[in-house]
């Protein structure tokens, strides 16, 4: 059993008494008490929007990121599902019959679907090694922020412009 003495005890306790403010309250109609609250919210300050704050590489990568990682992922279940149920739909997923299709269409629109596909992929991958260099402590300053994300970009447009390229 653990025993304190009494002392201690009333040195915690706080040489001056709490305040108190008496607190007046009357009873009002539910439409007048909806007014006031109104008429309250209405001379509250507004919270700024994004439109105020400048845009810089670290929030609107950081927002890219997430995007990115939320089209794949939702694109492979979308089409993981698809692929599934499409016996039972008469729908040709097979690969043989994607790459029949996709070798019929005109090379600008091929060259824009691969590079469609491939900048998520290389975007989300490269950031991802971005995030690993921070998570082992390294490149957190303000300006090596800012210049991994410049080198993050360059990389994504590069890589996803030569898998584009890639095969044509």
């Amino acid at each position: 059993m653990l025993s304190i003495p009494l002392t201690s005890i009333n040195q915690l306790q706080p040489t001056n008494p709490p305040l108190h403010r008496p607190a007046a309250t009357q009873n009002v109609p539910e439409d007048e008490a909806y007014a006031i609250l109104k008429a309250q919210r209405a001379s509250r300050p507004i919270a700024p929007h994004l439109s105020i704050y400048q845009t810089q590489i670290p929030w609107t990568l950081s927002a890219l990121n997430r995007i990115t990682g939320s089209l794949l992922s939702g694109g492979f279940y979308v089409f993981g599902a698809a692929y599934l149920v499409s016996p039972l739909f008469g729908w040709h997923l097979e690969s043989s019959a994607l790459a029949a299709s996709f070798a019929e269409l005109p090379t600008a629109v091929k060259l824009l679907l691969k590079f469609g596909v491939a900048l998520p992929f290389t975007f989300h991958s490269f950031n991802g090694i971005r995030h690993l260099v921070w998570d082992s402590g390294r490149e957190f300053a303000n300006k090596s922020v800012v210049r991994t994300g410049q080198i993050v970009m360059g990389l994504t447009v590069v890589s996803s412009g030569a898998l584009a390229v890639y095969g044509l």
